[in-house]
């Protein structure tokens, strides 16, 4: 019997001491709490504001119906928004993107907000080509626009196909400090072809092994004829207008257009020597 008691004694002390362990473990498992630091944007009644993400936009909550919300047309990642009237109390906006990151803003109503177009993208992703909008005059930017879809002049050789689907950059314009990139785009096939994304980038030529791959994307400040669909057989020409810019030796204009659920995807390859070319818009 005094063996036995010895023994249960024993293993009693044992567990006593390792219940205090188990239990400082389990506290150290225990996740804590993190604030999620909302950035400030101001936007505008008569003024579209885009915000650039890096992922596709899941979901979008709005604090109160002060302001309007919708992905932009033919891309996943675009998310415009406006005031849906003057001089509203200040409120919030909350945005899950597809990596599984929210993102929240607190949004204030101003006549002229500071900035139209908004990377989220981090410094290790990509750089975004933006311009301020108060050097956007929206009512002009549509007329050359305009004028740019129906000019006279035209770029050659850029362009690409698949499957039926054709892609065509005719025509590089220049305005000032905007360029207007007018696109064709034509569907000789009796399946609809719905864009599930237009974007442009520039980006290095060759990537060096071990060497970061810097890719810069181009928002547009405004579309021309836009649209999200290219209907069977037929055609549709449209215009982006982004801010200026010139290209270095060792990289290139990509423009990609993605197919939604869908492989008919194409890209086009443009250098500095094609861009300087662009076509001063006249009246």
């Amino acid at each position: 019997m005094k063996k036995i008691s010895v023994v249960m004694a024993m293993g009693l002390l044992a567990c006593f001491t390792h219940f205090p362990a188990q239990a400082q473990l389990s506290a150290n498992k225990i996740p804590q709490s993190k604030a999620i630091q909302p950035y400030h944007m101001a936007i505008a009644y008569s003024k579209t504001t885009n915000i650039v993400f890096p992922y596709a936009i899941v979901s979008v909550d709005r604090g109160s119906q002060d302001v309007l919300a919708q992905k932009a047309k033919g891309v996943e990642n675009i998310l415009q928004i406006k005031a849906a009237k003057d001089s509203f109390p200040q409120t919030n906006l909350t945005v899950l993107t597809a990596d599984g990151k929210l993102t929240s803003f607190l949004v204030d109503y101003s006549e002229q907000p500071d900035m139209l177009n908004v990377s989220m993208t981090n410094e290790n992703q990509q750089q975004v080509i933006s311009i301020p909008a108060e050097n956007i005059n929206q009512e002009e930017t549509e007329h050359y626009a305009t004028m740019a879809s129906t000019s006279k002049e035209k770029a050659r050789g850029m362009k690409d196909k698949s499957f039926g689907i054709y892609l065509k950059l005719n025509g590089l314009y220049i305005h000032e400090d905007l360029m207007f990139l007018r696109f064709s785009i034509r569907n000789k096939t009796d399946i609809n072809y719905d864009i599930d994304q237009l974007r442009l980038y520039i980006r290095d030529q060759k990537k060096v092994k071990r060497t970061a791959s810097q890719e810069i994307e181009i928002t547009p400040v405004f579309v021309y004829n836009n649209s999200d669909k290219i209907n069977g057989q037929s055609k549709n020409t449209f215009v982006f207008v982004v801010p200026k810019f010139t290209i270095s030796d060792k990289k290139y204009l990509a423009i990609q257009m993605m197919e939604k659920n869908g492989g008919r995807n194409l890209e086009l390859r443009i250098k500095n020597k094609k861009v300087v070319k662009a076509s001063r818009i006249e009246e």
